[in-house]
Parts: C-alpha cells; structure tokens; sequence
C-alpha cells in the first residue's frame, strides 16, 4: 500500500510540474498577442529568439498550396503600422501544449476580427525554445482561410 501512496505522490508532482511548464509557454504566447494588439514590437520581441523564423500556409493565385515567409522585422513594421482608427483582435480559441524537455509546441485555432467584423479563421502554430528559464518563441507557421470557421 505504502508504494501505491508513492507512486500517487510522484505522479501527482510531475503532473504539477508539467502544467507548470505549459502554463510558462501559455504566458509566452499570451505576451507575444498582448504586444500584437497594443502594437508595441518590443514587448512582442521580448518572447522571440534571434532567430526566429515566421511563415504562412497560404494558396498561390491557381489555388496551389504554398509556404510564404516572412521576415520577423517585416511583421513588426506591419504591426506598429496599422493605423489607430482600425481595431484587431486575434482571439486564440484553444491551446494545446506539448513539451519535451526544453522545446514546446503549441497549436492554437484562432478567429481574427477587423474594425468588430470577422476577418478569417486558422491555426498558429509555436515552437518554442526554454531559454534559462524563459519560454522564447523560435517558429511560427499559420494557415488562414474564410470557410469552416466556427463563428
């Protein structure tokens, strides 16, 4: 009986540690959209790697799936440039966080909303990288499409 006891005790602290770790890269991503929406690139860089890379799935002008990168410095120029008169809101729906050691990856369904008008629908996904004790987000790839969303 006493190994039973045991063994609840271990699992239950490797439980309480694992959603602690998942919790860490939530806040991560939370921060990285908190900057988007008040378009302040240095709080958006504050979570990133140097090297972080950024790309979309997206659809050439036949339909033909594509990748389309994008520079970081490109996105953040874009963010901070949006004019005050116009509001967004990406609206991450769900999270769903795996980790191994120190890499992440967290897929999020998300809706985008233009001036209060849905925009489009799709899914991010993070990679991210535990740096010290830092969850910094390494890639981003997202899909974006108008049909199937769930408004």
């Amino acid at each position: 009986m006493r190994y039973v006891w045991v063994l609840c005790i271990l699992f239950s602290c490797f439980t309480i540690a694992q959603q602690k770790e998942k919790d860490a890269v939530k806040a991560s991503i939370e921060l990285f959209f908190e900057g988007f929406h008040a378009q302040d690139s240095m709080m958006i860089k504050s979570v990133l790697a140097l090297e972080t890379v950024m790309q979309r799935i997206g659809e050439d002008a036949v339909g033909k799936a594509i990748v389309v990168p994008q520079k970081i410095g490109a996105f953040l120029k874009s963010i901070v440039s949006i004019p005050k008169t116009t509001t967004f809101q990406e609206k991450i729906m769900s999270y769903n966080i795996q980790i191994d050691g120190n890499m992440a990856n967290a897929w999020t369904p998300y809706e985008f909303w233009r001036n209060d008008t849905f925009s489009h629908c799709g899914v991010n996904s993070f990679q991210l990288f535990k740096d010290q004790e830092t969850w910094k987000i390494i890639y981003i790839v997202d899909t974006r499409r108008k049909e199937n969303c769930s408004k």
